[in-house]
């Protein structure tokens, strides 16, 4: 089966604990294990069942791989409780409904699936969205699935609740009750780093707070937004903003990632390497190696082959000249076509469009991820971030460096110590949605620009309860 990993025994007892926390599984409930692979988690409830002196659910588990499906039927096949059914779950889920659900659905992107298999799953699933990722349809079906007050768990990459391809999940999942997402260690798969959260929901709508379990042990209660937006402001951010603040997002044009090529083999190069012909069509770009917080110079020896125009626009075919030449060369055109943007735009265009008006003035830069946050000004108003660097454009121009160095101060760091995302090895993830709610103090800004009644508009009563961004 695509997406196919193994789920870790201690990963597998974890989640069968959550499952059975507030209900233990009686003889005649039903259990559904889709994309049973070869039954860690049929092995992990026989485990619990044992420990626990109860009998074992009617289990079904469900896998669309014969290989794995043969390992199974051989392991359980002595034990009259357990079914192993060879379906796709997608395409052919049980007529039944089912007390527990427990999976780790594969993980595949859309760039694993062939055209074919995204019409199928479009027509199907409401979930099958923009850049979809499979397991957003397990989650789907499988909460279809789900009896009244039945209780599902699921391991899978943290990203569905944040991405905007999930916006539709996130807001089927308003009809449940989200009881708790566990943002368990990023190294639980080994050397293979998804962020992974386990989910548990019962099928009964309810507005109680979410529990937040963070990699570093700490709990927080969130409103998991009902509308389809990111659920990382309530998770990360913080609530309400103080009476005397705005947030950076307030005060700014763009907060941003940085310019997304979908293939900078092909479009970002040293300077020495790209020929004459194509410098008028080169802008000088960074990448998130190239800021350094020992240095106090942004240096880079990169840039970006662009065809658009300063305006943002895609350069015609017809005119791109020399260019059009480079990009024909056979290696470039094939890593090119690879990408799945070429599905809706120009086989040459970007993944999104660079808004290079905006993008090409005075700007502050930072990393998106980094063991200690810190911010650098591009003063030449030249660079072009690549995709592993955020942007920050003041809407007044002349704050660009008091806002640089309350950005760089200590009570920022702390702030995005305690609302940023954790990637490997303890590393801050800086992302748009986060830098957009950082606190600034409106004293610290020049000039009065801000007038009372603006003031008034920005700010939230900090007794509100109401979710900043």
């Amino acid at each position: 089966m695509k997406g196919f990993v193994p789920t870790p025994p201690s990963v597998v007892d974890l989640m069968v604990a959550k499952l059975f926390e507030k209900t233990p599984p009686e003889p005649d409930d039903t259990l559904l294990d889709p994309g049973c692979g070869r039954g860690a988690f049929i092995e992990g409830i026989i485990r619990w069942c044992d420990k626990n002196n109860r009998e074992l659910p009617r289990i079904t588990g469900i896998d669309s791989d014969p290989r794995h499906i043969a390992v199974a039927y051989e392991k359980y096949s002595g034990l009259p409780s357990i079914q192993i059914l060879h379906e796709d779950f997608l395409l052919r889920a049980p007529e039944r409904k089912f007390n527990f659900i427990i999976a780790n659905p594969p993980y595949v992107p859309i760039t694993g699936l062939t055209e074919p298999e995204k019409k199928e799953y479009r027509t199907r699933f409401r979930s099958a969205t923009g850049r979809f990722d499979l397991y957003f349809l397990f989650f789907e079906q499988a909460l279809h699935c789900l009896e009244k007050n039945g209780r599902l768990v699921f391991i899978t990459p943290e990203k569905y609740l944040s991405v905007k391809s999930a916006s539709q999940l996130r807001i089927l999942f308003s009809g449940y009750c989200i009881n708790e997402i566990d943002l368990i260690h990023e190294q639980s798969f080994g050397n293979l780093i998804t962020y992974p959260a386990v989910t548990t929901i019962t099928h009964k709508k309810s507005y109680v707070p979410t529990t937040i379990i963070f990699r570093d042990g700490r709990t927080k209660a969130v409103q998991i937004p009902e509308d389809g937006t990111s659920a990382f402001p309530a998770i990360y951010g913080k609530t309400g903003k103080k009476a005397g603040y705005c947030t950076l997002g307030d005060l700014c044009l763009r907060v941003s990632c940085g310019v997304a090529t979908g293939a900078d083999a092909v479009y970002v190069r040293k300077k020495k390497e790209i020929p004459a012909e194509l410098k008028q069509y080169a802008l000088p770009t960074i990448t998130g190696r190239d800021l350094s917080f020992n240095s106090s110079k942004i240096q880079s020896d990169l840039e970006m082959i662009t065809p658009y125009e300063l305006s943002g626009k895609l350069i015609p075919e017809n005119q791109l000249g020399a260019l059009k030449n480079f990009l024909l060369i056979p290696e470039n055109r094939t890593r090119l076509l690879k990408r799945t943007c070429t599905a809706k735009k120009p086989w040459y265009a970007f993944h999104e469009n660079p808004p290079l008006a905006q993008i090409l003035q005075r700007k502050i830069l930072c990393k998106d991820i980094t063991e200690k946050p810190f911010f650098k000004i591009d003063y030449s108003g030249e660079l072009v971030p690549g995709h592993s660097v955020y942007y920050i454009i003041p809407k007044n121009p002349d704050h660009l460096e008091t806002l640089h160095e309350y950005l760089n101060s200590r009570e920022v760091r702390l702030w995005l110590e305690s609302n940023c995302q954790r990637a490997a090895n303890g590393f801050l993830r800086l992302q748009s949605t986060i830098l957009k709610q950082i606190p600034i103090p409106f004293n610290i800004l020049e000039n009065n620009w801000l007038s009372s009644e603006k003031v008034t508009d920005l700010l939230v009563p900090e007794d509100s309860g109401e979710i900043a961004g």
